[in-house]
């Protein structure tokens, strides 16, 4: 019997747009859609960042759509 067995979803990836710190002793990014200006800084040392791609798990940012 399979009681409390549950079906494994599938995860959808995709290439998303990202954006990486460019400091050699940083491994900080971000994805694009989770940025709080035009071009962020590195939210763990606040060094710039630049862009780059990178196959992720699909996550909507819904608080983006919306106008405050």
């Amino acid at each position: 019997m399979a009681f409390g067995r549950r079906e494994v979803e599938e995860i959808v990836t995709d290439e998303t747009k990202i954006w990486v710190c460019e400091s050699e002793d940083c491994k900080g990014w971000m994805r694009d859609n989770f940025k709080s200006s035009e071009t962020p800084s590195c939210p763990l040392c606040k060094s710039g960042m630049k862009e780059s791609t990178k196959v992720l798990a699909v996550i909507n940012n819904y608080s983006q759509n919306q106008k405050m």
